[in-house]
C-alpha cells in the first residue's frame, strides 16, 4: 500500500502510520501484536516492520510468555523511549537516511542566517552525509518561494545569489512533495503550492 503525503496524515483527526503505531508502543509500555493493533488501528503489515526495527534497533525487547489457554505468546516490550516523535529506522533497525541531507541544511541555515548555496552545501556537509549542490540548490530555490529565505544579493556569471534565512519555524526541515509544494512539519501546513492555493 502507497504512503500517504504527510499533509494528508497530518490533517487526519489522530496520529496515522508509525506515528500511531509509536504512540500506541509508548501507551502500553509492553504489549502483544493484537494489544498493539487494537490501539492503533493501523495496518498489520505495517505494525509488524516497524516492530522488527525497532526491536533491531534497541527500542524494544521481545519475550514470550503463555496465554490464558496455555498457548506461547510473544510479548514487546518498549526499552528506550526517546519521546513523542516516532523513530525513523528501517526494517533491519538501521536510521533511515533519507532527508537526512536536507535536515542537516535547515539546521546549517538556522544558524548561518546568510548564505550562498555552494557555502551551504559545503557547511551543512559531515562525513557521514554530503550535501549534494544540485540538492542543495534546488532546497534553496524551494524555500525561497516558500518565503524562508530572501534574496539579499542577485546572483550573476560565477557569483551565486547570496541568501538570508529569514523565517525559522522550528527544528524541522520544510519537505519538498511530489505534488510540488512545500510541507512544513513544524506548522503542519502547506507553505508553498505551485497551484497557487498557498
Amino acid at each position: 500500500m502507497a504512503r500517504k503525503p504527510v499533509d494528508v496524515l497530518a490533517a487526519s483527526a489522530r496520529p496515522q502510520g508509525r506515528d500511531a503505531i509509536w504512540a500506541a508502543i509508548r501507551a502500553c509500555r509492553q504489549f502483544t501484536l493484537l494489544d498493539l493493533e487494537h490501539h492503533c488501528r493501523a495496518n498489520m503489515s505495517t505494525i509488524k516492520t516497524y516492530l522488527n526495527g525497532l526491536t533491531a534497533a534497541g527500542y524494544l525487547q521481545t519475550t514470550y510468555d503463555v496465554n490464558e489457554d496455555g498457548r506461547p505468546m510473544q510479548l514487546w516490550r518498549l526499552m528506550l523511549d526517546t519521546g513523542i516523535e516516532a523513530p525513523r529506522v528501517t526494517k533491519t533497525g538501521e536510521p533511515v537516511t533519507q532527508g537526512r541531507a536536507r535536515q542537516q541544511m535547515w539546521q546549517t541555515m538556522r544558524a548561518i542566517k546568510a548564505f550562498t548555496h555552494p557555502d551551504l552545501a559545503l557547511s551543512a556537509s559531515t562525513e557521514l552525509c554530503l550535501v549534494d549542490m544540485d540538492d542543495c540548490k534546488s532546497y534553496v530555490h524551494a524555500l525561497a518561494r516558500a518565503g524562508y529565505l530572501t534574496v539579499e544579493q542577485r546572483g550573476r556569471p560565477y557569483h551565486p545569489a547570496l541568501y538570508r534565512f529569514v523565517k525559522n519555524t522550528g527544528p524541522k526541515a520544510p519537505q519538498i512533495q511530489k505534488v510540488k509544494q512545500v510541507w512544513d512539519p513544524n506548522l503542519k501546513q502547506v507553505m508553498w503550492s505551485a497551484g497557487g492555493d498557498k
